[in-house]
């Protein structure tokens, strides 16, 4: 039987099957947005944790940012405070934080390959 994409990257990501349906997963990439962001950074904090990998995290800024009149800042006050909590964030942590995006598209294109490392 054919393995589908997500078996194949599951299969290629399992460290071991840990019984009753759960498996241990190595992920080797994290993409970070600023949505959802906040409350990963404050319970690490709150933990007193640090990041493990830092080299495997890319955070980008892409539900918060305007896709026209760019040079005008972000105008809604919760969007810039979400994309400012990012930022302030990726600081803190020492995470690779791509602000330039040239379209959309490209956050989409870094989860499939490994053409950010090229992009900093």
């Amino acid at each position: 039987m054919k393995k589908t994409l997500y078996d194949k990257l599951w299969h290629d990501h399992l460290v071991k099957p840990l019984g009753d349906g759960f498996d241990l997963l190595y992920i080797d990439r994290h993409l970070v947005h600023e949505v959802t962001s906040p409350q990963a950074f404050e319970g690490l904090k709150l933990s007193n944790r640090k990041i493990w990998n830092v080299k495997s995290i890319v955070a980008v800024p892409d539900h918060n940012v305007p896709t026209t009149n760019r040079l005008n800042g972000i105008e809604d006050k919760i969007s810039r405070t979400q994309v400012e909590a990012l930022n302030d964030n990726c600081k803190t942590f020492g995470l690779m934080l791509i602000l330039k995006i040239l379209d959309k598209v490209l956050f989409m294109l870094l989860g499939q390959s490994k053409v950010f490392f090229c992009l900093v």
